[in-house]
């Protein structure tokens, strides 16, 4: 009696534990057939995440009470179209540094894309491990196309090697507070104190949301080496207009010891036919070279999980600029035409 009284207070408790937390497999698959055109040389691949970014990911949280809450989400970047995973950076540095795999294909399944632990209450939301750097959200959150596929802003990732996410990171992010908040995050390139902080940087974003009106203000700065650095900043908003939400960003990155980049793009999603119709026209230029691209396409759901999607791009390039679309190559001040169709599924 007293063994089945003791089994049954630790079901009990486990029940309860169990009840408290949850764990979450996701992820997204996503292929499309893709074309560039170039004055020099045209390619045609079959290619991954033209329209969502293909992941495999495991996200679970736990109450600890008080309204304290501990977390962890662990995503990786799958390449569906060959089967391999995504490479990974261990301390934001670029080959051939101290960093060797970070532009190694083979390194099989990495949590390349986020690999967090959590805690938040009412104060925020403290964040460790490898995360999104912040001015990358507002390029992805501004841009129509969401930085995947031909479409994606031309200007987009001139923040270095932490121009999307960085290692080593610590990150808050501040509760709403009238629409308002705050995420600044810094990252360490983990080298000895002897050596130059290259890797290391610091980033933060403020946000205001009220309805259909969205803005941002984000920065960013990495050491590259001794006395070099990358800095990009950006500005952006978006505003829904129920027969369009309309978005548009500004950005500029510094490199030490080179012009600065500029770009801008400006867009919308306007709902039609049952699905959605992306436009955007997204230009880049250093030192007199600029590259103008315009993109339009349209994205039809068969279900909640499934999306077929076609996108259409043009770049026209001047001032000895030569950018092409889709792995394609041109000549300079030469324009470069892409396209491509795929299918996204999430589950």
């Amino acid at each position: 009696m007293k063994k089945s009284l003791v089994a049954l207070a630790v079901l009990a408790a486990s029940g309860a534990a169990m009840a408290q937390s949850s764990v979450t497999l996701f992820g997204i698959v996503d292929a499309g057939y893709a074309v560039g055109n170039g004055s020099i040389s045209d390619r045609t691949t079959l290619r991954n995440s033209g329209y969502n970014s293909s992941r495999l990911g495991f996200r679970g949280v736990e109450d600890l009470g008080g309204g304290m809450k501990a977390g962890f989400h662990l995503e990786a970047g799958v390449n569906n179209d060959d089967g391999s995973g995504a490479g990974t950076s261990n301390n934001n540095q670029a080959a051939p540094s101290a960093d060797p795999v970070i532009n190694a294909r083979n390194q099989g399944l990495t949590f390349n894309r986020r690999s967090v632990v959590t805690l938040s209450g009412s104060m925020g939301e403290l964040i460790l491990g490898r995360d999104y750097t912040p001015q990358f959200w507002s390029e992805t959150v501004y841009d129509p196309f969401g930085t995947n596929g031909v479409g994606t802003n031309i200007a987009f990732n001139k923040g270095g090697t932490t121009g999307v996410r960085s290692s080593n990171g610590i990150g808050y992010k501040s509760p709403s507070m009238g629409g308002i908040a705050l995420w600044a995050q810094t990252w360490n390139g983990e080298n000895a104190s002897t050596a130059a902080k290259t890797g290391s940087g610091n980033g933060f974003r403020v946000t205001f949301d009220q309805g259909k009106f969205s803005a941002a203000v984000a920065d960013s700065s990495l050491t590259t080496g001794a006395g070099t650095t990358n800095k990009t900043s950006n500005m952006a908003a978006s505003y829904d207009l129920g027969v369009a939400k309309v978005m548009a960003m500004s950005n500029t990155t510094k490199i030490t010891g080179a012009a600065n980049i500029k770009g801008s793009v400006i867009g919308a999603h306007v709902p039609m036919a049952g699905g959605t119709f992306r436009i955007a026209s997204s230009q880049t230029e250093q030192a007199g070279k600029k590259s103008s691209l315009m993109a339009v396409g349209f994205v039809n759901p068969l279900s909640k999980r499934t999306d077929l999607y076609a996108t259409y791009g043009r770049v026209s390039n001047s001032g000895g600029a030569n950018a092409a679309l889709n792995g394609a190559v041109t000549a300079a001040n030469a324009s470069s035409t892409g396209y491509e169709f795929g299918v996204k599924h999430a589950f």
